[in-house]
């Protein structure tokens, strides 16, 4: 057979008259297959094609590793295995520049091994303040008295921990131990809590079973002053009980209410009757009270002081009167007293003579001021003092409206 062929692969292989087929690499030639009696271009489209071969694979994996789908372990693996396959490969073509592809992989897989190791150390680092962060809100909760999210937050943040990657097994064992120990603290406090609770409201059971007893033997009472007083301590004792067990304090409270309901309805009732009663005694008061307003204001207060204790002697007479209309009548009724007592204080300060004598003393004091400073100013003028001049001005007016005033309370006390 003829080593002279026309054929690309030439280039990188030959068949020898026995049919040899030999691939050429900077090692030198080597033999990679047979071919005895048949076509040489045959033979060397054949090997060519399972070079082709091994060029696909190599570029596929160059793809892979580029996209970083592989970890830098995998990629190696299947570095070395296509190497393998390339070294030994029963193929024509450049398999040199194979390997050389091969080879440029290396860098990029150690690259992409120090980005994952940084990438790693980086998430690590998250996790740990993340870690750190849940340590330190569970020893928070477990000092708490949050029964009712506490329990919650923490389930919450055991899932948290579980999906975060693990640390270095010192740091991540310490931060657990805080977790762990932090989440025992907070379930015993919390069963120890509701357990307390539990107790405390069975008390409170026993307490409003009483006092619900004791509000419906009242319920028919009609002696209503006590008896609403004895209802106000009942209520009183209730609230202080606390709650007892949900269902059981509803129906307890059901009961209870009931009474007052029973009693305080019967009251109204009672009172309104007693109301429509009173009515006759509002109308008798309604023309006192015309009477008493009339004397204002006061002008005569000795007649006005006469008047007013044959006025007070009637309206005490006149009786109750409804109690809608109670507190109106005796706010007016008393204005027209307080009016009268402040005219009587009125009549005492201006005939009071240490008052009297107070006042005259304070005008007299401050007429001898006004005049000492109008001398003063005078002086100024005449030395020509104009600093001076505007301080006593100043102060000359300030007297002056002091001794207006006084002048004012002592024509007052006239």
């Amino acid at each position: 057979m003829s080593e002279n062929l026309s054929n690309p692969s030439e280039a990188w292989g030959r068949i020898d008259d026995q049919g040899t087929v030999y691939v050429r690499t900077r090692d030198g030639e080597r033999v990679v297959g047979q071919w005895p009696d048949g076509d040489p271009a045959e033979a060397m489209a054949l090997f060519t094609r399972r070079y082709e071969g091994l060029a696909v694979e190599v570029e596929l994996l160059e793809k892979r590793i580029a996209s970083d789908s592989l970890s830098p372990e995998d990629a190696k693996r299947a570095v070395d295995q296509v190497r393998t396959a390339v070294d030994n490969a029963a193929a024509v073509g450049d398999l040199d520049a194979l390997k050389d592809r091969l080879d440029a992989l290396g860098p990029l897989i150690e690259a992409q091994r120090e980005r994952r190791k940084a990438a790693r150390a980086e998430r690590a680092a998250e996790a740990q303040v993340q870690k750190e962060e849940i340590a330190r809100t569970a020893e928070e909760i477990a000092v708490s008295d949050d029964w009712r999210r506490g329990a919650d937050r923490l389930r919450e943040m055991l899932e948290q921990w579980k999906s975060l990657p693990r640390l270095d097994k010192a740091v991540d064992d310490e931060l657990w131990h805080r977790f762990s120990t932090a989440r025992t603290a907070y379930t015993r406090r919390r069963k120890a809590h509701f357990a307390e609770q539990n107790e405390r409201r069975g008390q409170a059971q026993q307490i409003k079973e009483r006092l619900t007893l004791e509000a419906e033997a009242l319920a028919d009472s009609t002696d209503w002053g006590p008896t609403a007083g004895k209802f106000r301590d009942l209520m009183a004792q209730w609230k202080a009980a606390g709650p007892a067990p949900r269902g059981i304090d509803d129906r307890l409270w059901k009961r209870f209410r009931g009474a007052q309901d029973t009693f305080f309805g019967a009251r109204d009732e009672a009172n309104s009757r007693l109301d429509e009663e009173y009515a006759a005694n509002a109308e008798v008061k309604l023309e006192i009270l015309a009477e008493a307003e009339a004397l204002l204001p006061i002008e005569d207060l000795d007649a006005a002081r006469a008047a007013w204790r044959g006025i007070a002697d009637r309206w005490e007479a006149a009786g109750k009167v409804p109690r809608g209309q109670m507190k109106e009548l005796e706010g007016r009724l008393r204005a027209v007293e307080k009016a009268i007592a402040s005219a009587a204080d009125e009549e005492w300060r201006r005939s009071n003579p240490e008052t009297r004598a107070r006042v005259d003393d304070t005008v007299s004091k401050l007429e001898k001021s006004v005049a000492d400073i109008e001398a003063q100013l005078e002086s100024a003028k005449t030395s020509g003092n104009d600093r001076k001049i505007r301080e006593l001005q100043d102060a000359l007016e300030a007297r002056q409206a002091w001794l207006d005033q006084a002048r004012k309370s002592a024509a007052e006390l006239t």
